[in-house]
């Protein structure tokens, strides 16, 4: 097959949901897709639709070994990565309090310490070819917190995190990264699955009774369209200056610039005490 003159992309939770759009998409322009998941029998109708450019994978994004032998081997069959996409996740509804040890730890294992091992398994290639991008998969709760989510937003601040470094690390290598930050969207994270809840107490049932829920209740009637949230990615990613962060949808906009004004503003009411705990003279 003949990929000169377009992408190589390697996509975790490749199966549904935004993965599944984003592969879509980057079919549709004509790429090449390596859909990494845990059950890749489930493209099917993806590989007879495009038997030469969709390579389906199975792959747990928490085996830091089933990583390295999936990059080995792309690199290996297609000579290159030029974006890989940490979209691999689910949600979990529960106040901190609830929240056990493993619940947590397991959470930031899928959406940190298992992007992080990927993207340091991608760079060296990267860098060789001084091109490439890597796209984070955040949420609008990786900008700013609810009642109820507090575990899910904390693995998306830490990824969040380690990608604004990142993107500075390896812009002279040409590197591009990119933070996605969805709002609510029809893709099946509010159901099934997707989404798990901690043991409930009832003190929490005025903060998180609501999510616990709501969240479930709103599954297939959230406002984002998946497929126009994958055609912004592929936009942002073409474009001359590619964000280092890409809200999508209103309510996201909404709620991450309201939580950034009263950060604003709370910064200036304490100014003064802040600036005056340098040293004297």
């Amino acid at each position: 097959m003949t990929i000169e003159n377009n992408r190589v992309w390697l996509i975790t939770g490749a199966t549904s949901g935004f993965g599944r759009s984003i592969a879509e998409a980057a079919l549709g322009a004509g790429d090449t897709v390596v859909a990494a998941a845990r059950r890749p029998e489930v493209l099917g109708d993806l590989v007879t639709a495009h038997p030469d450019r969709l390579v389906p994978v199975a792959l747990d994004v928490t085996d830091a070994a089933r990583i390295r032998a999936v990059v080995d081997e792309v690199v290996e069959r297609f000579g290159r990565i030029d974006v890989l996409v940490n979209n691999a996740g689910r949600g979990l509804v529960g106040a901190v309090e609830e929240t056990t040890d493993a619940e947590l730890r397991d959470l930031m294992e899928l959406h940190f310490f298992g992007p992080a091992a990927l993207t340091r398994a991608v760079l060296p290639h990267m860098r060789d070819r001084k091109s490439g991008a890597i796209v984070q998969m955040s949420s609008m709760g990786g900008r700013m917190s609810l009642p109820g989510v507090g575990a899910y937003s904390a693995t998306k601040f830490a990824l969040e995190g380690l990608t604004e470094a990142l993107a500075q690390e390896v812009a002279g290598f040409g590197i591009k990264a990119l933070i996605v930050e969805p709002g609510a969207f029809r893709t099946g994270f509010a159901g099934g699955g997707a989404l798990q809840q901690t043991g409930a107490l009832d003190a929490y049932a005025d903060t998180v009774g609501a999510v616990r829920t709501g969240l479930p209740d709103s599954d297939g009637k959230q406002p984002g369209d998946p497929a126009k949230a994958a055609a912004a990615i592929l936009a942002a990613l073409d474009a001359e200056r590619t964000p280092l962060r890409l809200a999508l949808g209103n309510d996201a906009l909404d709620a991450i610039t309201t939580a950034y004004d009263a950060a604003r503003e709370e910064a200036h009411s304490w100014e003064a005490v802040s600036r005056g705990t340098d040293f004297d003279g």
